[in-house]
């Protein structure tokens, strides 16, 4: 087997850019360790930047989120009951849109199926070679058969755990890491949500977040340390430690019911560089991990691989090397750009315990400039919306 772009994984990131390749005419394999199913089961957030939106109506898969995505113009902060409320529009005439990680990667699926581009689900021990050559391959197992591919480009979108990255020499990359020690336990519930717009709490208990997946399904968190386990928080034990830590009006609203899903995601911040070995190229969450709380990690990936199918597309068109040298570089700048953000965000709303008292009221006199300053809240606004990639 052949083919020009061999993608490993098909999460939205490898989907994503799979059928922006599609649409140029370049031919694609995309390769899944998981089954479809599986994929599809995974649940993820979605908030997304205008720039996320638009890459979906350039895939052809913007029919969904136009009609059923949920335009937000703000987001409402709160600290310790203080309310504030930050205006996208009034700040940077642009708002983002609440639309499902799972439903961005049905409607990319969907659309590869659609059209009969070669995916490969439940592939096994997926090896890359060569790719320091200009000649690459990829081989797998699948039912008991060994199968290769030879391609011109690999693009590992396959994760943070994936065998992309970890393919690649370890004295060929730098590793940028932090881990919180603390993580968001996450609930989902058949419910209308707290507020038409995300909420996002600190208080001295801990950070707690109302979003959204409809109209009638919520999806909340709260912060909990690293060390806590699901089976530990029955249903009750959770709304009693949400209602807590919520502003009392939006507290008042909080309708609860059996939780349909219930999870604890880890924090952590991760950047590796270079983004480009050889004939392999990083993109999403093997090249990068940001803490949830900026609602970066989709868009970040999106952002990477809309600016790798232009560098390919250039490649092929116009037998020009030139994106895809820059690939690396542009990628990063965009990317640490976003770390810096969710990073400062996560300082803002969570609770550190040895940072002390002293850490609490820098985190207040924080929260206090962000809603007494229009220049504050225009830069938060910036980098919430998506900043220019």
């Amino acid at each position: 087997m052949r083919t020009q772009v061999a993608i490993v994984g098909a999460g939205p990131a490898g989907l994503m850019l799979g059928r922006l390749l599609e649409r140029a005419g370049i031919d694609t394999v995309v390769l899944e360790r998981r089954s479809a199913e599986h994929v599809l089961s995974r649940i993820r957030a979605g908030v997304l930047e205008q720039g996320s939106v638009d890459l979906l109506h350039r895939a052809g898969v913007g029919a969904r989120v136009h009609a059923e995505g949920l335009a937000h113009n703000g987001v409402k902060l709160s600290f310790d009951g203080d309310a504030a409320r930050i205006d996208f529009p009034s700040l940077t005439g642009r708002h983002v849109t609440v639309y499902g990680q799972t439903e961005v990667t049905r409607d990319l699926m969907d659309a590869r199926n659609a059209s009969a581009a070669p995916t490969v689900y439940e592939a096994e021990d997926v090896a890359l070679h060569d790719f320091a050559s200009t000649r690459p391959r990829v081989s797998w197992r699948q039912q008991g058969q060994q199968r290769e591919l030879g391609c011109d480009f690999i693009v590992g979108c396959d994760g943070y755990h994936g065998v992309s990255r970890a393919s690649i020499p370890g004295d060929a990359l730098t590793i940028f890491e932090r881990h919180y020690d603390f993580g968001w336990l996450g609930l989902l519930v058949e419910k209308p949500p707290v507020d038409d717009e995300l909420i996002y709490a600190h208080h001295q208990r801990g950070f707690a977040l109302c979003s959204m997946r409809s109209h009638s399904r919520s999806r909340y968190y709260i912060q909990v340390p690293a060390t806590e386990r699901t089976q530990d928080w029955p249903d009750s034990r959770f709304w009693d430690e949400l209602r807590s830590r919520l502003n009392p009006e939006f507290a008042a609203r909080l309708q609860t019911g059996p939780s349909i899903e219930k999870s604890i995601a880890p924090l952590r911040s991760f950047v590796a560089e270079p983004l480009r070995f050889g004939s392999l190229f990083l993109a999403g969450d093997a090249a990068h991990i940001v803490p949830p709380t900026g609602a970066k990690g989709l868009n970040l990936a999106m952002h990477d691989v809309g600016l790798l199918a232009d560098a390919l597309i250039e490649f092929y068109s116009e037998h020009s090397s030139a994106g895809i040298d820059a690939y690396s570089g542009r990628a990063l700048s965009h990317i640490w750009k976003a770390e810096r953000f969710s990073w400062w965000m996560t300082s803002l709303l969570h609770t550190f315990p040895e940072t002390g008292r002293f850490g609490r009221r820098i985190q207040r006199a924080e929260f206090d400039y962000l809603v007494g300053s229009t220049a504050a809240r225009t830069s938060f606004a910036e980098n919430y919306t998506g900043l220019p990639g």
